[in-house]
């Protein structure tokens, strides 16, 4: 049985992934990999995809695909390019909280929340941190 040599976080557009330093530096078949990770997140075009690889000592590889950062998610649903640069006195843009629910529901599995609505918090602090407003009301 092949020994784990290293495991390491990392984070691709989806579809476009391809050999680089990054996985150089991991010693796996990095041809394969990308093979692998572009044919996993074809569905997901445009996206950051993180992940998760652990490398062996034979040069083989296994890889858990994470959901998109919450960041990029609500950059995108806020229609802004970044965050605030001080999120107390200047607002970046605005989410609903429809919107919000939507990136909670997409974000749950890799959450550290039991419901939904702890999932929205977490997000809404994420949203806050950025300068992004989260408007109320919109519950649905």
């Amino acid at each position: 049985m092949a020994k784990i040599t290293r495991i390491a976080k990392l984070e691709f557009m989806a579809g476009k992934a391809k050999p680089g330093a990054e996985l150089a530096s991991l010693g796996i078949n990095m041809p394969q990999f990308c093979v692998q990770f572009n044919d996993a997140t074809k569905e997901r075009a445009g996206d950051v995809v993180p992940v998760v690889i652990t490398a062996f000592d034979d040069k083989s590889f296994k890889f858990e695909l994470k959901t998109t950062p919450a960041a990029i998610m609500l950059k995108k649903a806020a229609g802004i390019e970044k965050g605030s640069q001080n999120a107390k006195l200047e607002k970046a843009g605005k989410v609903t909280e429809k919107q919000l629910r939507e990136i909670a529901e997409y974000k749950m599995q890799d959450l550290n929340a039991i419901t939904v609505e702890g999932a929205m918090k977490i997000i809404a602090g994420t949203a806050k941190n950025m300068g992004i407003e989260v408007e109320k009301g919109d519950k649905q």
